[in-house]
């Protein structure tokens, strides 16, 4: 039967029963190219849960297993060989009969690397829902997306997809998935306990070997163990919260992908996430020269909220790839590809494609001259203003409207005259927003002065 963990499980009873009766074995052999288990009385992991913390390298993996107790004190032997597990972070429960059940302490045993051995008393024999915990590294998610325009670019549909990367030396087969969207400062502290807790263990080892007295087992008490809890309580805690949450300048999100999945060691898979029809969409078109030079770039733009058919959840950073149905009959064109950043609900994002050679852009200047010279006390000038007529012609190549939005940048003190409407954006910029039917072409022109030197309003 296959299992998810590349570990070794042990149940056996004390020293003091085996002469009574039979005891109770289980051993996960690791194998180099696949994990198997031969099982006496134990199957493999009835569920397993992954929540991956991508800001810090952090996995929470909770797995759930049947076992066979007899009444008494039973020893369970866990291996984390050739794998990224934080053994400081292991925890084990008892998820039926929890008060009856209960660990004693968690030993590290002699000569036995990488490899921890819990005492645990049972009240009662037989099988048991058990609840193994732990951190792990090594595992990774990233967001993308793919959008379908309508032929007229107003709807569009929007899939959202994660691709999960797994380099922790573990199989995780039948996987719930759930990620954290957004930089975590909790998850930051957990990583840190887990860190201390470990240099703390390997100096305890280090000393016991340097004395040569290291023939008794390393043991964490009772109390140790609880210190070891502290961190997947918190994540714990975090994870059953649903909603967005604000922290400091961080915000975060529990996101559960739908489904379970098999996520093998050394390779990555790709998981739908969500799928919304009918999103409203806004296409239009941008022309900055300090920006962009002589390239037009097309702009999508659309909100994360109900209205939109979104708006469930924040949606991590991802890249995105956007097509538009160029005919009726639903040939495929590519747009353009970009990134994002993390989007929360009711927020509106604007997602860059690249140049459009359909659009174009001509800015020409047709005359220029200097006037109002000013002259210091030594014959120098030292204000005088510059009066310029600028000519753009403006064209749309495509079958469907567009809108062109035109930034000029204009320093120092300035004045605009022209018959089109414009909108000032700032001390030094200016935006026309131009409507362009199908096959249009228009020119607009417009006349800036510029006050320089003393010429300048003070």
């Amino acid at each position: 039967m296959k299992i998810l963990l590349r570990t070794r499980l042990r149940i056996r009873r004390s020293t003091f029963d085996v002469g009574r009766s039979t005891f109770v074995l289980l051993c996960l052999f690791v194998a180099h190219a696949s994990a198997r288990i031969n099982v006496t009385t134990l199957p493999g992991r009835d569920s397993t849960q992954l929540t991956i913390y991508n800001s810090v390298d952090l996995t929470m993996v909770r797995e759930t297993r049947k076992l066979t107790f007899r009444k008494g004190v039973n020893r369970l032997e866990f291996s984390w060989a050739n794998t990224l597990i934080d053994p400081t972070s292991v925890e084990f429960r008892a998820v039926t009969q929890p008060d009856k059940v209960e660990v004693l302490d968690a030993s590290f045993p002699p000569r036995v690397t990488n490899t921890l051995e819990w005492r645990i008393a049972s009240e009662v024999a037989g099988e048991i829902e058990v609840e193994i915990r732990y951190f792990t590294s090594g595992i990774s998610w990233s967001a993308d997306y793919v959008a379908e325009a309508a032929k007229n670019e107003k709807m569009m549909a929007l899939a959202g997809f994660v691709r999960v990367n797994n380099n922790s030396g573990e199989d995780y087969e039948n996987a719930q998935i759930r990620l954290i969207v957004g930089s975590v400062r909790l998850v930051e502290e957990i990583q840190q306990l887990a860190r201390q807790l470990q240099e703390q263990e390997h100096a305890a080892l280090d000393k016991l070997d340097r004395s040569g007295i290291r023939n008794e087992r390393t043991r964490v008490t009772g109390m140790e163990l609880k210190e070891m809890r502290k961190a997947g309580e918190k994540a714990e805690e975090f994870a059953k919260k649903r909603e967005v949450v604000k922290e400091s300048l961080s915000e975060y999100f529990l996101y559960t992908v739908e489904g379970r999945d098999t996520i093998s060691t050394g390779w990555s898979k790709r998981l739908p996430s969500f799928a919304a029809a009918s999103v409203p969409v806004t296409s239009y078109y941008k022309f900055e020269k300090e920006r962009w030079g002589d390239r037009v770039v097309r702009f999508y733009k659309f909100k994360n909220d109900k209205p939109g058919h979104l708006g469930n959840e924040p949606l991590p950073d991802g890249n995105v790839k956007a097509f538009r149905f160029a005919t009726d009959d639903k040939l495929y064109a590519f747009i353009g590809r970009t990134n994002v950043k993390y989007i929360p609900v009711n927020e509106e994002v604007e997602m860059e494609l690249g140049n459009d050679l359909e659009v174009r852009v001509e800015p020409k200047l047709m005359s220029w001259e200097k006037a109002d010279l000013r002259f210091n006390k030594d014959g120098n000038i030292d204000g005088w203003t510059t009066k310029e007529s600028w000519q753009i012609e403006v064209q749309n190549s495509k079958e469907i409207d567009a809108t062109l939005d035109i930034r000029r940048n204009f320093p120092g003190d300035w004045t605009l005259a022209t018959g089109e409407k414009f909108e000032k954006v700032d001390a030094s910029k200016v935006k026309f927003v131009i409507p362009l039917k199908a096959h249009e072409k228009k020119v607009l022109t417009y006349e800036l002065t510029t006050r320089l030197g003393t010429n300048a309003t003070k």
